[in-house]
């Protein structure tokens, strides 16, 4: 059985090393980490970028995984929304999953302001063109003043070309009502066990308390992580270690 995970935006795989580790010390190891075209992996030709393409992806890796039996896959930022897309395709492919960004789902969740931005036509553009045009100490220090650790920080800036090429798409696609309408899909499914992964001071999921809310309509399992942020992996990496090895451990009880 494999165990994936899957990150977001703007990030490469860098983000997990702490939790990895952590894991490690705990017996978990072989982990797969799986990097979306353009955080982190090449952008092939012709590539969209829309969160569908990105779907249809996580699809096709995960069948590959999964013939030896169900994943367990964990999914941050964008990576839960890639992992929310597979669930409401193909479930079959997990047998458990934990992810963060539940408040996405949620009706009445309105994307953060920087995120609107990316959707303007123009304003996006223009966005993107200036997270490029920065030094690569200046994109460490973004992200690093967000709450991204350093050394992942670092890997985002040597990746930001990719990264800069796909982010309005994929924004851009997942525009509500998208991610209300995947929210009231998924909630019609009977989805495998699920961990709500819900950092209280992330700034970009909604105000407090829908990650709870969106856990009971998915029937999964809520997992508060208070005090931290959005890179709660960075921040937190032990406390996020026993979450989730208590979690896929309960699977086997």
């Amino acid at each position: 059985m494999s165990l994936v995970f899957v990150h977001g935006n703007p990030e490469t795989d860098a983000i997990w090393a702490d939790l990895v580790g952590e894991l490690a010390d705990r017996g978990i190891d072989g982990i797969i980490l799986l990097s979306p075209p353009g955080f982190g992996a090449p952008v092939p030709d012709g590539w969209g970028a829309t969160r569908e393409d990105y779907r249809d992806w996580l699809i096709s890796a995960v069948e590959a995984l999964a013939l030896d039996g169900p994943v367990d896959i964990v999914g941050h930022d964008w990576g839960a929304g890639h992992v929310f897309g597979l669930l409401s395709v193909r479930p079959d492919l997990v047998r458990s999953w934990a992810c963060d960004c539940l408040g996405l789902l949620h009706p009445d969740y309105a994307w953060h302001d920087t995120a609107q931005l990316w959707q303007t036509p123009e304003v996006g553009e223009k966005i993107v063109a200036g997270m490029q045009a920065g030094t690569r100490d200046e994109q460490i220090a973004m992200m690093t003043a967000v709450g991204m650790g350093e050394a992942a920080a670092g890997d985002v800036a040597d990746s930001i070309d990719g990264i800069a090429r796909c982010i309005l798409p994929l924004y851009r696609s997942g525009a509500q009502p998208a991610m209300a309408d995947l929210g009231r899909e998924l909630a019609a499914l009977t989805l495998p066990p699920g961990l709500a992964l819900d950092p209280s001071e992330d700034p970009y999921v909604g105000p407090p308390g829908r990650a709870t809310e969106m856990a009971d309509h998915l029937g999964a399992r809520h997992a508060p992580l208070d005090g931290a942020g959005h890179w709660w992996m960075c921040e937190r990496p032990a406390e996020a270690a026993d979450l989730l090895t208590g979690f896929w451990a309960s699977l086997d009880a």
